[in-house]
């Protein structure tokens, strides 16, 4: 390898990493457009056009902000010049700043935005002519609804509020009092649910006391349920030794009549 051969190598290799670093941070920039807060929300009417000084499809010479003709510049009827936003069409958002004036007369009907072509085309799905200046592939249409978000207002004179049409000379007054920024409604948090006391479990109610447990062991169950009865006063110790003393004497009269007769057989 020659010294020239790799001294261009280097050379092209910081070329690559210089423009590696140019499309990240453009992106990076692209990303956050619209995390900015909104100054002001609406809707309009857009055209397109294609200014490049060229002559060419009504060119009427470099836009007014002095800033080449490029993608994401825009015309507006009141807005200053070098104000910043963005615009939605069919979900799609596409960055823009202000650096032209118009639409003229189209203004008068509501066409209060001018897109330029590539942008245009970006967002209805068609493809930018640089013959023509003009966007093919959309059926030969040059108007489309769009929402527009303003995150920045430029510093000169124009109108800081929705816009209007350019033959009111609002874009050549400065505009002290600007349109109050709309809400940003921001998420809440869920609600945390108070917690449920879970209720206490139910005391378990007390079991009859098992009878068979207050038995005396080797105890039959007559003798057993005869000693759980009440003694009676009546049935009690004394009704028993009543019963008990007759027994006796009882049996004295029977043996008595015995010994009486065997006396009398002699």
């Amino acid at each position: 390898m020659s010294a020239r051969f790799g001294m261009r190598s280097i050379a092209l290799l910081g070329a690559g990493l210089i423009g590696a670093l140019t499309v990240s941070t453009t992106a990076a920039h692209a990303d956050s457009f619209d995390q900015k807060r909104p100054l002001l929300k609406g809707g309009t009417t857009a055209s397109y056009f294609w200014d490049d000084s060229s002559g060419r499809a009504g060119d009427t010479g470099l836009p007014a902000s002095g800033k080449p003709m490029q993608k994401g510049l825009v015309a507006s009827p009141s807005w200053p010049l070098f104000t910043e936003g963005y615009v939605i069409y069919k979900g799609k958002k596409a960055p823009f700043f202000v650096g032209d004036r118009g639409p003229g007369n189209p203004s008068n009907s509501g066409v209060m935005l001018d897109l330029d072509a590539k942008t245009f085309a970006q967002l209805t799905g068609g493809k930018f002519n640089s013959s023509t200046l003009g966007v093919d592939g959309v059926g030969g249409e040059g108007h489309i609804k769009v929402q527009y978000v303003i995150t920045k207002w430029g510093g000169g004179p124009g109108k800081k509020n929705h816009p209007v049409a350019f033959s009111t000379g609002a874009y050549a007054r400065f505009d002290h009092n600007p349109a109050k920024p709309p809400k940003v409604i921001l998420p809440q948090a869920p609600k945390q649910q108070p917690e449920t006391k879970q209720p206490d479990a139910p005391a378990q109610a007390a079991l009859p006391a098992d009878p068979q447990q207050d038995k005396p062991a080797g105890v039959s169950p007559a003798l057993a349920a005869a000693a759980s009865e009440p003694v009676n006063q009546s049935n009690g110790v004394g009704g028993f030794a009543i019963a008990g003393g007759l027994a006796i004497l009882g049996g004295g009269l029977v043996l008595g009549q015995d010994k009486l007769r065997k006396l009398v057989r002699r």
